[in-house]
C-alpha cells in the first residue's frame, strides 16, 4: 500500500480495492430497507388487480385512438373540408402502442408489493411509448410513483426513482402532457374528495380503537400491579413468618430453661439469658431487613443487614445447640457461591425444619446435612423426634407451603413427612448451574 492509501499489487500496478470497499460501505447505508417489507391483504390485491384492469382498458383504447390519422381543415371552393394528413399509420405500430399500455398499466397490480419494481417497469414502458401519445402510460405512472412513495421500504432508492420518473416524463420526452377531456374533471375532483373523506373517517376510527387499546392496556396494567402488591405481601408475610417463629421457639426454650435453673445454677441462667438475647438481637436484625423491603424510596440500603445464606448455617446451628438441642451439621461436595436467592432458599429450609424440631420435638436430636452436587443442591434436615414442646399448638402449617413456593421459583422442590421410626423428615433439591 503506496502513501495515499492505494492498494499496490505484486506487478506494482496500483489497484482501487479502497474506493471499491468505500462504495459498498456507502451502499451499505443507502440500500438497506428502512422500514418493513409491504404485505398486501387479499383485498389490497384485488382492489390493484381492478385498477390495473381499467388503467388498461382505458390505456388500451387510448393507443388505438392515437393511431387513428389525424385531419386537418382547409378551404376547398368557399367550404371547411378535413383533409388527411400523410403519412398512414404503419400495420404495428397499433400493436406495439397497445402493448406498452398493456405492460404498464399490468405491472399496477403488484404496486404494493413491489413498489420500486412496478415503478422502473412502468417508467421502462414510458420511455418506450412513442412520443405522439403523451397519454398512453401516463396515468399508470402516476399511481406507479405514488405507490413507491408509500410503500417503498428503500427510501432513498424511491426517492431517486421518483427524481427520474419526473425527468423521464417532464424532461427528456419530446412530448406534451396529455390533456383532461372537460367530462373526467369532476370525476378527477370527487374521487380525491371522496378518498380523502373516507382517509379521515378511517383514521378517526383506528385512533378511538387505539385509545380504546391503551385504556385496556392500562388496565391490565394496573390489575397486574394489584396482583404483584397482593403476592409481594404474602411473600413478606411469609418471610416474617420464617423469621419470627425460629428465633421466639429458640428465645422461649432458653428462657424456660433459666428459669428452672435461676435458683439453683445462676451461671447456666445468666448463659441461657445471654442466648435469648443474641437470639432477639438476630430476629431484630433479619425483621429490620424484612420490613425494609416496605420502606419508602430513597432508604438507605447499607441500614438493611444482608439475608441469611449457607454461609450462616453454622451459627444458625450453634445457637440450636446453645439452647440445649443437640444437632450435628455435615457439608458434603465442594462448595461454592450460589445465586443468593437459592443461599436464602436453602437457608430457611433449615431454619423451619430445625424451628420444627424445637417446637415438636422437644428432647430429641437433628442432623443437618449440605450435599453441593454437580447440578444441584440438596439440603437435608432430620430428627429423631421427641415430645411436643409448648409452641406445638401455635402452628398454622404456613412454614412449609411457604417453604414449596420459595422453592418452585427456582425450580427445586420440597418432601417433608414423617419418618418410619419417628421424628420428621425434610429433603429439599434445589437445580443449580453446573460449575
Amino acid at each position: 500500500m503506496d502513501v495515499r492509501g492505494r492498494r499496490v499489487g505484486e506487478n506494482g500496478r496500483v489497484t482501487v480495492a479502497p474506493v471499491v470497499d468505500r462504495l459498498r460501505a456507502w451502499a451499505a447505508l443507502v440500500l438497506p430497507p428502512t422500514g418493513p417489507l409491504p404485505r398486501p391483504t387479499v383485498r389490497n390485491y384485488v382492489f390493484d388487480a381492478v385498477l390495473a384492469l381499467v388503467v388498461g382498458i382505458v390505456s388500451a383504447r387510448y393507443a388505438v385512438d392515437s393511431q387513428d390519422v389525424p385531419a386537418r381543415v382547409v378551404v376547398v371552393g368557399g367550404l371547411l373540408r378535413p383533409v388527411p394528413l400523410p403519412p398512414p399509420p404503419q400495420p404495428g405500430a397499433m400493436a406495439g402502442a397497445v402493448v406498452i399500455a398493456v405492460v404498464g398499466a399490468v405491472a399496477l397490480a403488484l404496486r404494493r408489493r413491489y413498489p420500486l419494481a412496478v415503478l422502473w417497469v412502468v417508467l421502462y414502458a414510458t420511455s418506450a411509448s412513442p412520443s405522439e401519445s403523451p397519454g398512453l402510460t401516463f396515468y399508470a405512472c402516476v399511481i406507479a410513483a405514488y405507490s413507491a412513495a408509500a410503500y417503498s421500504p428503500h427510501r432513498w432508492p424511491a426517492l431517486a426513482s421518483l427524481l427520474v420518473a419526473v425527468l423521464v416524463v417532464a424532461v427528456f420526452r419530446d412530448s406534451e402532457l396529455p390533456v383532461v377531456p372537460n367530462e373526467y374533471v369532476p370525476l378527477l375532483v370527487l374521487v380525491p374528495l371522496i378518498m380523502a373523506a373516507n382517509g379521515l373517517r378511517t383514521w378517526k376510527v383506528r385512533t378511538d380503537e387505539g385509545r380504546a387499546q391503551v385504556s385496556a392496556l392500562e388496565r391490565e396494567q394496573a390489575e397486574a400491579l394489584h396482583r404483584a402488591v397482593e403476592h409481594e405481601r404474602a411473600r413478606i408475610a411469609r418471610e416474617l413468618h420464617d423469621v419470627v417463629t425460629h428465633h421466639v421457639s429458640v428465645m422461649t426454650i432458653q428462657a424456660g430453661a433459666a428459669r428452672k435453673v435461676m435458683a439453683s445454677s445462676p451461671g447456666q441462667a445468666r448463659e441461657a439469658l445471654l442466648a435469648v438475647e443474641a437470639g432477639g438481637r438476630a430476629a431484630m436484625t433479619e425483621l429490620r431487613h424484612v420490613m425494609g423491603l416496605l420502606a419508602a424510596d430513597g432508604a438507605d440500603p447499607a441500614d438493611l443487614a444482608p439475608q441469611p445464606g449457607l454461609d450462616q448455617l453454622a451459627a444458625l446451628v450453634d445457637r440450636l445447640r446453645d439452647s440445649g438441642v443437640p444437632v450435628e451439621s455435615t457439608v458434603s461436595g465442594q462448595p461454592r457461591p450460589l445465586p443468593s436467592g437459592v443461599e436464602l432458599a436453602a437457608y430457611r429450609v433449615v431454619q423451619e425444619a430445625l424451628t420444627n424440631a424445637v417446637k415438636h420435638a422437644s428432647g430429641g436430636s437433628a442432623a443437618v446435612t449440605v450435599v453441593y452436587g454437580v447440578d444441584h443442591l440438596r439440603v437435608e434436615v432430620v430428627d429423631t423426634g421427641g415430645e411436643p414442646g409448648p409452641g406445638a399448638a401455635a402452628g398454622n402449617g404456613h412454614g412449609l407451603i411457604g417453604l414449596r413456593e420459595r422453592l418452585a421459583v427456582y425450580g427445586g422442590t420440597l418432601d417433608a413427612r414423617p419418618r418410619a421410626g419417628g421424628g420428621y423428615h425434610v429433603i429439599a433439591s434445589i437445580p443449580v448451574q453446573a460449575p
